[in-house]
C-alpha cells in the first residue's frame, strides 16, 4: 500500500507543484511506481517534429517525484539532484507519451529511481532515465 494514493498525490502536487501538470498527468500509483501520461501538443515538439528532450525530461522527473513520494509521503523539499537520460528513439507524431518510474531504492537521504518513456502503443521505449533525489532529514 503506497504512502499517498494517487487522489492524494494529485492533490499534494496541486497544491505544491501547480505547474506540475505541463508536464503531464498521473495515471496510476503504487508502491514505489508511478504512472504519467502526456498528451503531447505543438509546444511541445521541437523543430522537425518530435518532442523536445527537455519536455522528455520534466515528464521523466515529475514521474519519478511521484515515485519517490508513494514511499516517504508528502515532502515538498525533496528535490532531484541528478538526472541522467538516454534518448533511444524518435516518439511517434502526434502520440502520447507514457512515463513508467519505480523507485530503485530509497534511504533516508536519497531516493534512486528509474523511467522509460513510451509514445504511443510502441512497445519499445523512446527514452530511459535514472534519477536520483535528495531527501531533506527534516520531514
Amino acid at each position: 500500500m503506497p504512502v499517498l494514493t494517487l487522489e492524494q498525490l494529485n492533490e499534494f502536487l496541486a497544491e505544491h507543484f501547480p505547474q506540475g501538470d505541463q508536464y503531464g498527468a498521473l495515471e496510476r500509483v503504487g508502491p514505489g511506481s508511478a504512472v504519467m501520461r502526456l498528451s503531447v501538443s505543438d509546444q511541445h515538439l521541437r523543430p522537425g517534429g518530435t518532442v523536445s528532450g527537455p519536455v522528455m525530461m520534466a515528464l521523466a522527473d515529475v514521474a519519478v517525484y511521484a515515485a519517490l513520494l508513494t514511499k516517504i509521503g508528502p515532502v515538498p523539499l525533496a528535490v532531484t539532484s541528478n538526472l541522467n537520460i538516454s534518448f533511444l528513439h524518435k516518439p511517434q507524431a502526434g502520440a502520447d507519451l507514457v512515463a513508467e518510474a519505480r523507485m530503485l531504492k530509497v534511504g533516508r537521504m536519497l531516493g534512486v529511481g528509474e523511467v522509460y518513456l513510451y509514445s504511443g502503443d510502441a512497445s519499445e521505449p523512446v527514452a530511459h532515465a535514472t534519477i536520483t533525489y535528495a531527501i531533506p532529514l527534516e520531514r
